[in-house]
């Protein structure tokens, strides 16, 4: 099956990225993948399976070069671009007054800028065609902070895409260019200690880590919808819908 609409996910050599990657071949889509390493993108094309289809392209997302570099490409291979996927991040959670100058440079390296940058060539590219849809993934502990999740630099950064991602959904309306967010809670992926998934289950009424295939959905149907537009999804077993 083949839709001839192309994806762009960042961060999609592991964890959310391929999952995400995986869901929209699944669905025909072409997908360009990026990541630091083209060692482990190329790892993920032979574990996706789709090389016709796959195309992995190496490169520092917090760098406006990659951004250009990524849509280039892309756009020499499939012809168009009709869907961003701003998913590369890291999370860090522990005390405000414990990070460190290198630490918070990271963040906002791969959380802010990477949101940034491939979603100005984005916002060029589909405003010129008079389409297309820019999903970011979040956090849902930046709509929900959690006392029990040190995370202020987290709600910070995540919490501040959540309402860009409402302003340039305004901004691109014009445009008929969708702008929505998907705000994971805690994932079960190699980033959390299989010792910590029993206190991480209790961190939502659920009580169950989410698993990628769970964002994969949620980005899946944000991308076919037709008129769902600036929303917020949090998808996280509950965790912000209140006390429990």
């Amino acid at each position: 099956m083949s839709t001839n609409q192309t994806v762009v996910v960042t961060g999609a050599s592991s964890g959310l990225g391929l999952s995400i990657a995986r869901a929209f071949l699944d669905l025909g889509y072409n997908v360009v993948g990026n990541g630091r390493s083209q060692a482990r993108l190329d790892e993920a094309a032979a574990v996706l399976g789709n090389p016709e289809r796959f195309l992995g392209v190496a490169g520092d997302i917090s760098l406006p070069a990659t951004a250009e570099i990524l849509f280039e490409r892309a756009i020499a291979r499939f012809g168009k671009v009709d869907v961003l996927v701003n998913n590369a991040g890291i999370f860090n959670a522990k005390p405000f007054a414990d990070f460190t100058v290198e630490e918070i440079d990271a963040l906002i390296d791969t959380n802010l800028r990477g949101f940034v940058y491939p979603s100005q060539v984005a916002a060029r590219h589909m405003s010129a065609r008079k389409e297309g849809h820019i999903i970011n993934i979040t956090a849902s502990v930046a709509l929900h902070p959690d006392r029990n999740v040190p995370a202020t630099i987290a709600v910070l950064i995540k919490g501040g895409l959540n309402d860009a991602t409402r302003a340039l959904a305004l901004e691109l309306s014009p445009y008929n260019v969708k702008v929505t967010a998907v705000a994971p809670g805690i994932i079960e992926t190699p980033m959390h200690a299989p010792e910590t998934h029993g206190f991480l289950s209790g961190l939502n009424p659920a009580g169950r880590l989410g698993r990628p295939e769970d964002i994969a959905d949620a980005v899946v149907y944000l991308a076919n919808s037709s008129f769902i537009n600036g929303v917020v999804l949090p998808v996280d077993g509950g965790a912000t819908t209140g006390r429990w």
